[in-house]
């Protein structure tokens, strides 16, 4: 009987979040220039209501009742992540959630106008808040600064710490530099001058008929224009977002192909269990492997390419006359040494992530201030990826997560890349020929495989736990630096005159 209580008074949250969720998903689509404030305030009040909800006392009873029970496997992870939401929430105060939830609001809207004038200075005390708040909330655990980036890590990826990650990123590193050196010392140049004047109405169309084909279901969900592109709601009501460039194409279209990754695997979770462990995705990394797995191994592949190569040249005969089908692939593929995350290719953009990472290690520390991070993140990219960015818009300011105080997100890319290789090479075992099914437009196999063994399971493992489970193998870059090398390396080759 508790059971039940407990699962209904969690579906109820779960419908208050969704709510919550679509304002901030209107906020970044729809909301007029002068709501902002009015905006931040709905959202303050609705997250100080839900917070007041989820920390009833009858809840507490309830999960201490069924922790003495023997439940069957699946009900154990519905109150086990309970539990863990549940303790989490009852050391916050609930007037810290609402102001969190307003502060976060003008942050984003500072970040945007900020982005827009290239005016860091104007931004900054917005982040210093966003680190303020970071620190005050890991706190409330009796957390040190040290401590709270560790607590903020686990907030996106259960279980998985700053140690464990700089360890993995490190090994990554190590294979990563010289790799991007290789290739870039490579004779072999993409000519991206081919992608000018692309109609945007058409790359609407296009990108349209790509992520329904690879199993997007439009009738719950849309994809509408953002600044930065993202993906939120759930299973039942999923949000895209892409943005256009008329001379850079390939940017809505891997953008879009991305966030689609992250709406089939919401698409996924089983509906009957939203708002439950079992409905609930197991962690940023997980979905981060579904979303670049999907954009990368799947929509960067020369069968990929077979199918929609045709039609690409189709709805943009002009700009793609002339220009062979290898020069095109070599263009889908290009690397280079670019200062922007989200444009950046696969093979640096594990970079980009480390930049990031540690950045906000010391930035937690202490050791770097707010006001000194331009530079350090200039003469860290400088370091890292070989390239300085010419102002704050391309660096510091590009992206939006620090806005809305997103620390100890951006790790969860590159551990999703390395997920994402290790599921692309376990399907292809699993599955011989599924590379040849896209080139038929056919991607149900990949997609059905995915739903067994990572969609379905919701939180029944962790990170490392589900890489175990559905790879055979434990997380580690390997298969990443393997991926990187059988499809980069062939093409960066100068072929014998």
């Amino acid at each position: 009987m508790s059971y039940q209580k407990l699962v209904c008074e969690l579906k109820r949250f779960h419908h208050l979040n969704s709510a919550l969720d679509l304002l901030g998903w209107d906020e970044q689509v729809n909301l007029p220039q002068k709501s902002a404030e009015s905006r931040a305030a709905q959202s303050a009040a609705l997250a100080d209501l839900i917070h007041r909800e989820s920390i009833h006392p009858q809840i507490g009873s309830w999960l201490n009742a069924l922790e003495q029970d023997s439940l069957p496997p699946a009900q154990r992870c519905v109150v086990t992540e309970a539990r863990r939401d549940y303790d989490r929430a009852v050391n916050i105060p609930s007037e810290f959630v609402a102001r969190r939830a307003k502060q976060q609001s003008q942050a984003y809207h500072a970040w945007v106008d900020a982005r827009n004038n290239d005016d860091f200075v104007a931004f900054a005390p917005f982040l210093k808040q966003q680190i303020e708040l970071a620190r005050e909330e890991a706190a409330f655990f009796d957390l040190n600064d040290l401590q709270a980036y560790d607590y903020h890590i686990d907030k996106n990826d259960p279980g998985m710490t700053a140690t464990v990650i700089g360890n993995l990123f490190d090994a990554l590193k190590d294979e990563v530099v010289p790799l991007v050196k290789q290739i870039l010392d490579s004779t072999v140049k993409p000519d991206l001058s081919m992608f000018k004047g692309f109609s945007i109405t058409k790359q609407e169309t296009f990108l349209n008929r790509v992520i329904q084909t690879l199993g997007f279901d439009f009738d719950r969900g849309r994809i509408d224009v953002a600044v930065h592109p993202f993906c939120s709601g759930n299973g039942a009501d999923t949000r895209l977002t892409t943005r256009y460039f008329a001379d850079n194409p390939l940017d809505s279209l891997f953008s879009a192909i991305h966030e689609t990754g992250h709406g089939l695997y919401e698409q996924g979770l089983p509906l009957e269990h939203l708002g439950t462990g079992l409905g609930t995705a197991a962690g940023m990394s997980v979905h981060e492997s579904q979303s670049r797995l999907w954009e990368n191994q799947v929509g960067r592949s020369r069968s990929f390419w077979d199918y929609w190569e045709p039609l690409y040249r189709e709805a943009f005969p002009d700009q793609l006359s002339g220009v062979t089908s290898e020069q095109l692939y070599l263009a889908i593929n290009a690397v280079s040494r670019n200062p922007i995350r989200v444009d950046s290719d696969e093979v640096t953009y594990n970079l980009h992530i480390i930049l990031r990472f540690e950045l906000e290690m010391r930035l937690f520390s202490g050791e770097l201030n707010i006001e000194d991070l331009p530079v350090a993140w200039n003469d860290t990219a400088e370091k890292i990826l070989g390239v300085r960015p010419v102002n704050d818009s391309e660096g510091v300011l590009q992206d939006v997560h620090w806005a809305t105080g997103a620390f100890g997100y951006f790790p969860s890319y590159s551990l999703g890349n390395m997920l994402a290789a290790q599921l692309w090479y376990a399907a292809l075992d699993e599955m011989p020929g599924m590379e040849s099914d896209f080139s038929t437009g056919d991607f149900t196999r990949l997609l059905n495989w995915l739903r067994e063994k990572v969609h379905h399971q919701g939180r029944r493992y962790g990170l490392m736990e589900l890489a175990k489970e559905a790879t055979g193998h434990e997380l580690s870059c390997d298969a990443l630096i393997r991926y990187l090398k059988e499809r980069y390396l062939p093409l960066y080759q100068p072929q014998a005159s």
